[in-house]
């Protein structure tokens, strides 16, 4: 992995995704003490950043690869990125996504044309069943973050922000980064190496799924000890990836963890005051921000809604929070 690889990326997805904006609210900048700087790429097709990584990859795989089709395993962002860039490409798509995943990503999933495999993420292993089904079907498994070409898509949100940042006069702060298997948060920090180098990553989770957070501070891989039982499941992983955890140990500041009803709190604020919908996965950079500003250094802090594919039940708890304010 490498910045050229990203760069090539930005190429290959130009005109194809979304240049999503870098956001404040002096709102916002009130509750952290600082400001705050909010990249949505719940704004992003599919309502995630995930569509950048799926493109990246299913455009630079040669032709006859990629009209064989794709599977992918995903709780849902990952799967919809890969759904809608192999029905733009005009190939088939196969997702293998858990059965306790959001109603809405597993319907939006389906509707843009991907054939949805259903598994129970507490006793059946989803990779096993991807190479499985990859094998018998001749589909190219497209990883959701421990795929060099996923993580150059995603390092595309890297490029953007280390520019968006420049315009704004920052060349010193904290980016933090929603954080599951590491391909958002190591393709940012990657990008921010080469092109920004005063920014410095810090990957964001829930609390008792931070694996990212406690195979830094042990230097090698920690697994969680469950994967499930989190409103944040656009995000929960068992551990970092081949690929991404070395790009996370050498770039990444220390890792940080919300609790989920700091989650809730920052998807209102989020609506609040900058009108965006962020999912609890998504919306984890910003709780940090928001609320462990003691743990962030600087006084600007740049945070990805990594984000915003929320049933309406959850969204409708969420807002609850704004009646009873932290």
């Amino acid at each position: 992995m490498n910045i050229d690889m990203i760069r090539a990326a930005a190429g290959r997805l130009e005109g194809h995704a979304r240049r999503t904006p870098l956001l404040n609210s002096p709102f916002l900048d009130k509750i952290a003490g600082r400001r705050v700087w909010v990249k949505p790429e719940c704004l992003q097709h599919t309502g995630s950043f995930k569509f950048r990584g799926a493109w990246s990859a299913l455009s630079a795989l040669d032709d006859a690869t990629r009209a064989r089709g794709v599977i992918a395993f995903s709780s849902g962002n990952h799967a919809q990125g890969v759904a809608m860039a192999a029905g733009l490409h005009g190939v088939p798509a196969v997702i293998v996504m858990p059965s306790d995943a959001p109603a809405l990503k597993i319907a939006n999933t389906r509707a843009l044309g991907a054939k949805v495999i259903l598994y129970d993420r507490a006793t059946q292993d989803r990779d096993e069943i991807g190479a499985r089904v990859a094998a018998e079907s001749g589909l190219t498994l497209v990883k959701p973050f421990d795929d060099p070409q996923v993580i150059a898509g995603q390092g595309t949100t890297g490029l953007e922000i280390a520019q968006q940042a420049a315009e704004q006069g920052i060349d010193t702060a904290e980016v933090l980064v929603c954080t599951g298997g590491g391909g958002l948060c190591s393709g940012i920090a990657l990008a921010l190496e080469a092109e920004a180098p005063g920014l410095t990553v810090r990957p964001v989770e829930p609390d008792g799924f931070d694996d990212v957070a406690r195979s830094l501070a042990a230097g090698a891989v920690r697994r969680n000890d469950r994967l499930s039982g989190s409103i944040c499941d656009a995000i929960l992983t068992p551990a970092p990836g081949d690929l991404t955890f070395p790009i996370l140990a050498r770039l990444c500041g220390p890792g940080l963890t919300v609790t989920e009803d700091q989650a809730l709190q920052a998807m209102a604020q989020a609506f609040l005051r900058l009108k965006l919908v962020a999912e609890p996965g998504g919306a984890v950079a910003l709780a940090a921000a928001l609320f462990r500003p003691d743990d962030i250094a600087g006084d600007d802090v740049i945070v990805t809604i990594s984000g915003g594919n929320v049933d309406p039940a959850m969204f409708a708890r969420a807002l609850t929070t704004l009646e009873t304010p932290s």
